[in-house]
This record gives C-alpha cells, structure tokens and sequence, in this order.
C-alpha cells in the first residue's frame, strides 16, 4: 500500500466520512447498551433493597431468638433455685435470695441460708433463776424484784 496524496476538497471529505462512518459503526449498539445499562441498575437497586430487608428481617428475628433463649435461660434458673430451695427446706419465698451461676453454687448457698434460718435462739431469762439471792438488804430487794409481775399477768 503506497500513500497517495490527497489532491481535492471532495475526497478529503470521502476520506474523513469513511472514517467517521467506522467509528460510529464501533458505537453503533451504544443506545442499546444504554438501554439495558438502566435496567440492570434498576434490578440491581431492587436487589440491593431486598437484600436490605431480608437483613433486616433476619437481625430481628436473631434477636428475637435471642430474647426467647435469655428468658428460658431466666425461666429454668428460677425453677433450679425453687427446686434446691424445696430439697433443703427453705421457705419458697426464699428461693429468689439464692445465689448462684451453677447448680453447686445454688446448693452451697442454699445450705448455707438454711444454717441462718433453721438456728432457733433462746431468748434471754426473764427473771433471774439463781435460788440465792442473799441475804441483808440487796437480798430484799432482789427478792421484791424478782416477784415483781414483769409480763402483766
């Protein structure tokens, strides 16, 4: 291919129509592209918004489930603490004083407060119980105290 000159306005124009024919065929299906451009970002959106909500669907029901498995867990700690509270004895308004992370650990403290509560503690004597109250003035009036009605009977 040897280069030829280019001698008139008419076949320059040729030339450079040739050209541009060329590079708008390499174009030619833009508007089509275009096209199908704009619809897929439009499902891709649609996608994106039902991924958004499936999420979001999943995140509450998570927690939900979440929920339920903190008050079964709740649920099943304050029937433990009833049951050793039973098992030893203790009144069951006392089962919600035990303390605990685990069964033992319930157990012990159970034990432990039914030591305190069981304890019975012998009020003092009310009056003296020594036979010699002595003999002279003090023995009078530790004997005038001693057959004083204390109780009000």
């Amino acid at each position: 291919m040897t280069f030829k000159a280019i001698e008139t306005q008419e076949e320059l124009d040729r030339i450079i129509q040739e050209r541009l024919n060329r590079e708008k065929g390499k174009f030619a299906d833009y508007d089509e592209i275009k096209t199908r451009n704009a619809a897929l970002e439009t499902e891709v959106n649609a996608l994106k918004s039902t991924i958004e909500e499936t999420s979001t669907a999943a995140k509450t029901h998570e927690q939900t489930i979440a929920d339920l498995n903190k008050q079964i867990a709740e649920k099943e700690t304050v029937n433990l603490r009833t049951r050793i509270a039973l098992q030893n004895g203790l009144p069951i308004d006392l089962a919600d004083r035990l303390i605990g992370s685990d069964e033992e650990s319930i157990k012990a403290d159970a034990e432990r407060l039914v030591g305190l509560v069981s304890k019975k503690q012998t009020p003092p004597p009310l009056k003296n119980t020594e036979n010699n109250l002595g003999e002279g003035k003090d023995g009078a009036y530790k004997n005038l105290i001693e057959n004083l009605n204390l109780e009000g009977e």
